[in-house]
């Protein structure tokens, strides 16, 4: 996927509503695991205040495991659980003494903070662990929600930072200790294409403009705010571009938007889901799109998209890295604290992170370090082999890496794509 920083909501390609693998549905696991030894949680564990923003943080120690085998709600805003819901099922399976239940659902992530907020007024907090791109994540962050979970690395994340591969360690710290990130992958900006209908694909944004301008109506993104490839374009351009401050949408984007009003005469709209614009390049009336490694391989894989559509990355080209996290809502206990805790380390490690190469959804996937495609299962090696683009690899080690924009900055961008370009349609 998303993003973010990006923010995300139901129709990113990283949500469930709009992910190619089709919509997540609700997984309850195992059963309550009879006769598991009660280990004795440390004084200073009291369950922590169920209270936002304000509230008393998390105790500054915990045991090493729960007091007794807990229940772990885990909401999915993010469509996480298509990269994690084996490495969950091998957690259940392993770790009967730290979990006795876990269920998973999903939502969007416009809706999370509300949700987990109404919670902890309630001081009945249901969710003890979301996994959220990094729209739900900085939402959460300026509310107070989640906790800070520094005080607990050294005993569930040793070496955390430095086990991150470099891209990774960078969208890391946009979560301010508050979240652990469990993937990351440099998203785009990418274009995709049937090579039967395009016969020479644009290598640079002038070429891409006079194409669309030589063909109205045939090349498309998808709007911004709702698509991962949108975003990653939007975010992309201004590097391509040259622009003063790619990282400021209102004063350092001249270029960009100058280019994306010139290029939107030649657009006849923009889709509000990223699988419409897939539709539209397998049925051939868009035979030009944006895309991303994951958008190229998933469905292609899955079926959705020809096998025999292209991808094509623009000369001298800046990646657009994405990230997802989890997150520990503030009121959980603290046996759920260190449930959750365990589960995130678990995720981490080098055996489950090769899990995340998945079918390509969010290639690679791993955002730790030495994590090799050759370590994945079987299934997901003849999938990328089958489906993947031998230059990935080379085109992510020999071009730049670039964060999304913060939170912030990323809503301004969107709001203004919508002023001065979406609505014209």
């Amino acid at each position: 996927m998303s993003a973010d920083t990006a923010v995300r909501n139901s129709t990113d390609p990283t949500d469930p509503a709009d992910a190619p693998r089709g919509p997540s549905r609700r997984r309850v696991i195992g059963t309550l695991a009879a006769g598991a030894a009660a280990v004795p949680v440390l004084a200073a564990c009291g369950a922590p205040s169920s209270s936002t923003g304000t509230g008393n943080p998390a105790p500054s120690t915990l045991a090493s495991k729960p007091s007794k085998p807990v229940t772990l709600n885990i909401l999915d805003v993010a469509g996480n659980l298509k990269l994690t819901q084996p490495i969950i099922d091998s957690f259940k399976a392993k770790y009967p003494d730290y979990v006795s239940k876990i269920t998973t659902t999903t939502g969007t992530a416009p809706e999370l903070a509300p949700k987990v907020q109404a919670q902890q007024q309630g001081g009945n907090v249901q969710i003890q662990l979301v996994l959220t791109g990094t729209d739900g994540l900085s939402a959460g962050i300026q509310k107070g929600l989640w906790y800070d979970l520094k005080p607990y690395y050294a005993t569930f994340f040793p070496g955390l930072m430095s086990n991150y591969q470099a891209g990774a360690a960078s969208m890391a710290s946009l979560a301010q200790d508050q979240g652990i990130e469990l993937v990351w992958y440099p998203s785009g900006p990418l274009l995709e294409y049937d090579p039967a209908k395009v016969t020479t694909v644009p290598a640079t944004t002038d070429a891409l403009l006079d194409w669309a301008k030589a063909n109205p109506g045939k090349f498309q993104y998808a709007q911004p705010r709702n698509s991962g490839p949108g975003r990653t374009f939007l975010m992309g351009l201004p590097y391509l571009l040259g622009d003063t401050d790619p990282t400021d949408p209102v004063n350092g984007w001249a270029k960009t938007w100058a280019y994306l009003t010139e290029l939107n005469k030649y657009i006849s709209s923009y889709p509000s889901k990223t699988s419409a614009i897939m539709t539209n390049l397998a049925q051939g009336t868009s035979p030009l799109i944006t895309s991303t490694t994951g958008w190229y391989i998933n469905p292609r894989a899955l079926g959705t998209v020809p096998a025999s559509v292209k991808v094509a990355k623009f000369d001298s080209m800046t990646w657009v890295s994405d990230a997802q996290y989890g997150v520990v809502p503030k009121g959980v206990s603290s046996d759920e604290l260190i449930a959750a805790l365990k589960l995130l380390a678990f995720v981490l490690t080098p055996e489950q992170q090769a899990v995340t190469y998945d079918q390509g959804y969010f290639y690679p996937g791993p955002a730790v370090k030495g994590v090799a495609l050759s370590q994945a299962p079987a299934s997901s090696q003849q999938a990328i082999a089958t489906f993947g683009d031998p230059d990935f690899d080379s085109w992510i080690s020999g071009n730049p890496i670039k964060n999304s924009l913060p939170a912030t900055a990323q809503v301004t961008a969107f709001d203004l794509w919508d002023k001065k370009i979406g609505s014209t349609k």
